[in-house]
């Protein structure tokens, strides 16, 4: 098809053509624009609904909730916040032997090597709690024997320190035994 219009008219349609698409171009973007308000409208009202609801849920569920029901809880966390205490006062009442045996390496002579370990818990009267450890070992002298019941007894935590007098009566390759106590409740 020959397109026989003039110059002029040929820009005046191309002019046209272009004021159509911009028109509708526009038509688009104001449409997409109307339509973007109204769904932000329509979860605002939406959102706002809900949130009355959920006011006047936990309006009602407030009133619901009697003064028994309060004190239920309450008591519920007084017993619980109890149960916790005792718990945290166990834990930090506890005496953990790899302490011990950590102390009692510390001041060991090096020349004394020990045999056996034993601990045993005891109570008396339900005022006193602790535990009882007895040990036995081998030490070359009775000097090294004397320096590691000086040592013992520096220790404050270790009470009722007891050596028998078996234990002194060899001056050299003694095999003793000794026994102290560590209090878990005192008096």
């Amino acid at each position: 098809m020959i397109n026989l219009l003039p110059p002029e008219e040929k820009e005046k349609l191309l002019l046209e053509k272009k004021k159509i698409l911009i028109t509708i171009f526009l038509i688009l973007v104001l449409y997409f624009l109307f339509c973007l308000i109204f769904i932000l409208f329509s979860v605002k009202a939406y959102s706002e609904t809900q949130l009355e609801f959920q006011k006047a849920l936990l309006l009602k569920t407030e009133k619901g909730l009697g003064d028994s029901e309060i004190k239920n809880f309450q008591e519920k966390i007084d017993k619980t916040n109890s149960t916790l205490t005792k718990i945290d006062s166990f834990y930090q009442q506890q005496i953990y032997f790899s302490e011990i045996l950590e102390r009692i390496s510390k001041i060991l002579p090096p020349e004394i090597y020990l045999t056996n370990f034993s601990a045993v818990f005891y109570t008396k009267e339900k005022e006193e709690t602790g535990i009882k450890f007895s040990l036995s070992g081998f030490a070359p002298a009775r000097e090294t024997l004397i320096e590691f019941r000086k040592n013992l007894e520096k220790e404050e935590d270790f009470k009722e320190i007891y050596f028998p007098p078996t234990n002194w009566v060899k001056p050299i390759d003694i095999d003793f035994s000794l026994s102290f106590k560590i209090e878990i409740y005192g008096k």
